[in-house]
């Protein structure tokens, strides 16, 4: 099979875990012209989206959008609720988690790290042994990510609220759903969560330059007596603004049209059958993985994640070098492994604007691509996620 050597005729398949595809509704609500971000046609549209949103978190709460990428949503929501030298409880699930943990160090707070293997999520117990060891209360939040992009593995969001409601613990709690809002089933308001963290390129099948902040009362009463600096992302003007489908300073216009337009997919199609798809590509790429004889790194399948799949490769053989031939020979971008698991994994996007037919590319690249590294495996991985689609069609 030739490599390529010029540009490739087809699309590319873009099938990392975000940055996600782009739907064509969406691209086409977004280059509209930019309209006058104080007139009453911006506010229209700003009042939608505002409330659209809300619904996409499963909260009747606010919903705070920065231009921003994820990461300004994760200091937005430490920066708004939090003082210096405040400790925080935080949970070692992956690279994200890391980083998180590493940006409140650098802003003045003192993060205590659960440590964890990577590959088995968050046990709800261990933070409520320690929330009920911290008998003067200093952890003044529990921060958690839902989805680890880096591992394709998945918490408990539920079950970390009841740990802190079990310890009496008044802690916030603090989520970030980047990779998973609008991809796997999760509920802001039912779960108590404070301060949901979330971006636009994932299952909200926007280009990057969205954050999010979903809130609680709670955090919003500690907003009013944090004592971290703050100016760009403060809530407080920003919430005032909103009020009036407004915002305190010029927003990302043509983002908020492509906002309007992507809400309008997933509620049109409704949350549950939006999560059931996740669901089940993710089974069928699951079911691809073990015919191949390979190993999915989630080690606990309680925990799989709707929105990729991590896939350990056979000691010896570089994932990164695999992921070049994919790339050269079929022009389809797969997840590099992060940190640790730098050249020992790849990661299977599948989530956003998605279907069965996109799956099966995807899986079909990630076969011959195996084949034509050398990488030890078994055929026949297509074939069963194939044979599992079929098998279980969408209603």
């Amino acid at each position: 099979m030739l490599k390529l050597t010029h540009k490739a005729s087809g699309r590319h398949f873009l099938q990392i875990p975000g940055p996600t595809n782009v739907p064509d509704r969406v691209l086409r609500a977004m280059d509209n012209p930019t309209i006058d971000h104080r007139g009453p046609e911006f506010q229209t549209i700003g009042r939608k989206v505002l409330a659209d949103i809300r619904r996409v978190f499963q909260t009747e709460g606010p919903v705070v959008i920065y231009g921003a990428s994820g990461t300004g949503a994760w200091e937005a929501a430490l920066v708004n609720t939090l003082s210096p030298g405040d400790a925080v409880l935080m949970y070692e699930t992956g690279h994200f988690a890391a980083l998180w943990k590493k940006m409140s160090q650098r802003l003045g707070l003192v993060p205590e790290f659960l440590p964890g293997d990577w590959r088995q999520g968050i046990d709800a117990q261990l933070i409520a042994a320690r929330l009920s060891e911290d008998k003067q209360h200093k952890i003044k939040a529990v921060c958690i990510v839902h989805n680890e992009t880096s591992t394709g593995v998945t918490a408990d969001v539920a079950a970390v609220r009841g740990a802190i409601d079990g310890a009496r613990h008044p802690a916030l709690l603090m989520v970030d759903t980047i990779s998973s809002l609008a991809s796997i089933d999760y509920r802001h308001g039912e779960w108590g969560v404070d301060v949901t963290v979330a971006g636009s390129q994932k299952g909200l099948m926007l280009p990057p330059g969205l954050s999010f902040n979903a809130l609680s009362e709670k955090a919003i009463a500690a907003s009013r007596s944090a004592k971290l600096t703050k100016a760009y992302w403060a809530w407080d003007e920003i919430l005032e603004a909103n009020k009036n489908g407004f915002w305190p300073y010029t927003p990302p216009t043509n983002l908020i049209y492509g906002l309007s337009a992507a809400c309008d997919m997933l509620l049109e199609e409704g949350l549950a059958n939006v999560f059931a798809r996740h669901q089940r590509f993710a089974e069928a790429t699951r079911r691809a993985v073990r015919a191949w004889g390979l190993e999915i790194f989630c080690a606990n399948p309680a925990a799989f994640s709707s929105s990729l799949t991590a896939v350990l490769l056979p000691e010896g053989h570089d994932a990164d070098k695999y992921r070049k031939v994919v790339l050269d020979h079929f022009d389809m971008s797969l997840g590099t492994g992060l940190a640790k698991l730098a050249g020992k994994v790849f990661r299977i996007g599948h989530l956003g604007d998605f279907n069965d037919l996109t799956l099966m590319g995807t899986l079909a690249g990630v076969e011959m691509g195996l084949s034509l590294a050398g990488i030890p495996h078994n055929k026949g991985g297509v074939a069963a996620a194939m044979d599992y689609l079929v098998g279980h069609t969408a209603s």
